[in-house]
């Protein structure tokens, strides 16, 4: 089953296009939703999630149509938004069972195995009795995930859920999303380069609400194969360089800027060849070299 995204468009009453003519096609498995922060990432997630309507455009998962059978896609969805509510004095084990009243298991015997298999597989089940008010970001992350997988869905959407984490939690919740993904679909949608490096068979990119790439990752960096150049300069140096080349990305190495160009010939001037990453691929596509 894939998830279709045909030419969905948004505007909002500020004039701000929120997404401008968006077609994906979302196959199971990870999948990653790469752009800066106000690309329109949020806007389609809250879209797919049957939370806002759309101005055009259509969006089927299988052979549901998500904007007309908006009960059918709940059904089928779990949902992690980049920010979300609780109640902070409820313990952990209980929020989950509130939750998957509210979500028809009325039955209290099938809703205890269920809460116990969702906190076994998030890892929290030694912390099931801590009032959410008391747990870490990471935990707080896992009890996200724990909530959006009530009813096994078959879409899992996840809106920016490793900021804020430390690397230890940051690589639990990369292991816990790569268990998930290998049975359902699920969007991971960030601004963090490596999230996507790190978990996703496919990606897209996209900018100011338009898509400027999708595809597998690696086809994406091979083609930038000989094009990326990078050179150590003096902080003085930036405006100079940003003048005369087409300067991608800038980072402090040891105090000095570490600039990458994009050119298909050699730059010169002490530029030194090298292997293009995905990094690479979310700038130029922004900076619209590709």
């Amino acid at each position: 089953m894939d998830l279709r995204i045909e030419n969905l468009s948004k505007t909002y009453p500020n004039g701000v296009r929120a997404l401008d003519n968006v077609s994906l096609t979302i196959p199971r498995g990870m999948y990653g939703l790469l752009g800066p922060n106000g690309a329109g990432k949020s806007t389609l997630m809250r879209t797919i999630a049957t939370l806002q309507e759309p101005d055009s455009g259509e969006i089927w998962l299988g052979d549901i149509n998500g904007l007309r059978e908006k009960d059918e896609i709940r059904k089928r969805l779990g949902y992690l938004p980049q920010d979300f509510g609780v109640y902070p004095r409820i313990s952990v084990q209980d929020m989950l069972d509130h939750l998957a009243l509210l979500k028809g298991f009325v039955h209290r015997k099938e809703r205890q195995e269920l809460v116990e298999s969702l906190l076994a597989r998030t890892n929290l089940l030694q912390v099931r009795k801590k009032a959410l008010s008391g747990f870490s970001g990471g935990m707080r992350q896992r009890f996200g995930i724990a909530q959006a997988l009530i009813g096994n869905p078959q879409l899992l959407i996840v809106d920016e859920p490793t900021a804020g984490l430390d690397p230890g939690e940051r690589n639990r919740f990369y292991n816990l999303l790569s268990e998930i993904g290998e049975n359902v679909i699920v969007i991971l949608s960030t601004h963090i380069v490596q999230d996507v490096m790190e978990l996703c068979t496919n990606m897209a990119i996209i900018h100011e609400g338009r898509v400027l790439f999708a595809g597998v990752p690696e086809k994406a960096v091979g083609e930038l194969a000989g094009k990326i150049w990078q050179k150590s300069i003096q902080k003085p140096e930036i405006k100079e360089c940003s003048e005369r080349y087409r300067v991608i990305s800038s980072k402090l190495i040891a105090g000095r800027p570490l600039i990458h160009v994009y050119s298909a010939e050699p730059p010169g001037d002490g530029f030194q060849p090298v292997p293009a990453d995905l990094e690479d691929v979310f700038f130029s596509r922004i900076a619209g070299l590709q």
